[in-house]
């Protein structure tokens, strides 16, 4: 019996060519298992193996989504795949969306079995897990061998056409298709017994999830901007010369609070980023390209607002959780409600 062959797709960072510095590569093949490859082809067992990975980078991806799919799908079907596995790619977004793009177009366009993981708020998830399946993981690389033990068996089932079971079973999004089954029990028994547990407080499982909308009523209009003090808040992580707080370049765990009392520029020698999810050149060439601090000075001079906030608030949104940004957003609105802050500008990167 020959081995099922198996395509394994990565980028940049998993590659170990580099991070956001090299996340304009090409896609290029190489021969058997790189990176994480080397742990799925462990899990893969002897009827399976990693006959060739495919690299790309992110930004490539992202910004040449035809042209690099078309190119990637010629350089699996070079190889006569069984299986394609993509990832996984946690809680890194442009990640993400390329491996449910590439998995999506091999299972629809080259119908080979194929599959990915990734962590529930990467917006890769969101955008795919309908059209494919999707492990769920955990945000980071240190989930890599649990990632690994859910990813492998689900993977070997989707191949050997075997019947996949729930997604509580193989542990991947819901993907929103319902099938009939026979229980004991008709569906209004257990609805009343669920209503039941319900109301003494008791555990229950919904058969039928319903999503989770969060919904933010929009403030009040300014009554008048020319007196209005105006804050900045980003997640462009633009921080003083340094990183004094040592604010992550992913996954933050912290954010700063930035005293910008006399600054009228952001200047090279001065400010810079600390995020990690985009190219800093040009942010730290002039960080006023991310918060617009010189800009507001000038409204300033020029009365069209009444006064630019002291402080500014700055964090990194590559790859942060959104607990941990609604735990900062909580924070700081709390401080530029007691320092009367009217407005705030968002900027983001």
């Amino acid at each position: 019996m020959s081995k099922i062959k198996v395509v394994h797709y990565i980028n940049q960072f998993f590659a170990g060519i580099g991070g956001e510095e090299q996340a304009h590569i090409e896609p290029e093949i190489r021969e058997g298992a790189v990176g994480p490859g080397l742990a799925l082809n462990a899990g893969l067992g002897e009827n399976a193996e990693i006959v060739a990975t495919i690299v790309c980078g992110d930004s490539f991806y992202n910004e040449n989504l035809e042209s690099a799919k078309e190119t990637i799908l010629e350089m699996i079907k070079s190889q006569d795949a069984d299986l394609f596995i993509a990832g996984p790619a946690f809680n890194a977004g442009r990640y993400g969306v390329a491996c449910g793009d590439i998995t999506t177009a091999v299972q629809n366009e080259l119908g080979i079995p194929a599959l990915t993981g990734m962590y529930i708020e990467n917006p890769g998830a969101d955008m795919y897990k309908k059209e494919v399946y999707i492990v769920e993981t955990r945000d980071s690389a240190a989930g890599m061998r649990d990632a690994v033990g859910k990813m492998v068996p689900l993977a070997l089932k989707l191949v050997n056409n075997e019947e996949i079971g729930s997604p509580e079973e193989e542990h991947y999004y819901p993907r929103g298709i319902r099938k009939n089954f026979f229980t004991e029990k008709r569906g209004s028994a257990r609805a009343v017994e669920m209503l039941l547990q319900k109301l003494k407080g008791e555990e229950f499982e919904t058969e039928f999830p319903m999503p989770s909308f969060d919904r933010v009523e929009p403030a009040a209009p300014l009554k008048s901007v020319k007196e209005a003090t105006i804050a900045i808040v980003t997640s462009g992580g633009i921080v003083p010369k340094g990183n004094p707080d040592r604010i992550e370049s992913s996954s933050a765990s912290k954010y700063g609070e930035y005293d910008i009392d006399g600054v009228m520029d952001l200047t090279e020698a001065t400010y810079e980023t600390a995020h990690g999810g985009f190219d800093p050149v040009y942010a730290n060439l002039d960080a006023d390209r991310v918060i617009p601090v010189d800009v507001l000075r000038q409204y300033e001079e020029e009365g069209k607002i009444g006064k630019l906030h002291r402080y500014y608030y700055s964090t990194v949104g590559n790859g942060t959780a959104v607990a941990s940004a609604k735990a900062f957003s909580e924070e700081i609105g709390k401080k530029l409600i007691e320092d009367g802050v009217d407005a705030v500008i968002l900027t983001s990167t």
